[in-house]
This record gives structure tokens, sequence and C-alpha cells, in this order.
């Protein structure tokens, strides 16, 4: 049986562009690999899936990719973080999460964990 979901949401949408229009410098550094289908498949920025907005989703592969600042660190987030988490699993999505720092440290490391993920 196929589990049914609502993606893009249109009463999102002003949120979506809001958070699109004031990415971090490492969401738009990694968006530099994943737009244009650069590991093969196509990635969206700031994609909705039922009430949650995820930075980048691949739709081939149900593939969410978050980006943690150090908000995301203390304990109610990190609480907020992992129900979200297993909410969009329940849905057959795989979400990876990424440290803002990792980004701009270790670019590499990132993208080959994004293409591991992208050929399970």
């Amino acid at each position: 049986m196929k589990t049914l979901f609502h993606l893009q949401i249109s009463e999102m949408k002003n949120r979506r562009k809001e958070l699109r229009n004031s990415a971090t410098f490492e969401e738009k550094l990694l968006w530099k690999y994943l737009q244009n289908k650069k590991l093969g498949f196509k990635f969206i920025r700031q994609y909705s899936i039922e009430g949650y907005v995820v930075d980048f989703y691949c739709p081939a592969k149900r593939l969410a990719i978050e980006l943690d600042g150090n908000v995301h660190f203390n304990a109610s987030q990190q609480k907020y973080d992992k129900y979200r988490t297993r909410y969009l699993e329940a849905f057959n999505i795989t979400v990876v999460r990424f440290h803002n720092l990792g980004i701009t440290k270790n670019i590499g490391k990132i993208l080959e964990r994004i293409t591991f993920s992208l050929l399970d």
C-alpha cells in the first residue's frame, strides 16, 4: 500500500521562499554541488513535506538533507529534530543531517556521504 502525504503545500509557499531567500552560507555552498543534477539526481531547496520544510530534497530517492547550525545542539531542539526525523521516516523518507561546520570544513566527505545515500 502506498503511503500518502502532502508535498509542497501551497500554504507553505511563502515560508519556503523566505527560507530560500535567507539561506545560510553553508546552504548556499551545498546547493552549488546539488543543483542541476550534479550528483546525478534532482534536488529541490526548501521542500515542504507535510507541515515541515527540509533544506534539500531528492524526490527520486526520497532523501532529505538537513543542515544544522548551533541552535540544533540545545536539548529542546534536539528532541524536536528527532521527532521530525522519525515523522519523515514514517513516510519512507531518509533524513541525513550535517552540521554547518562540516559543510565548510569538509565538503568532500559530505558529498561522499550524500552520494552513498543516493545509491542505497
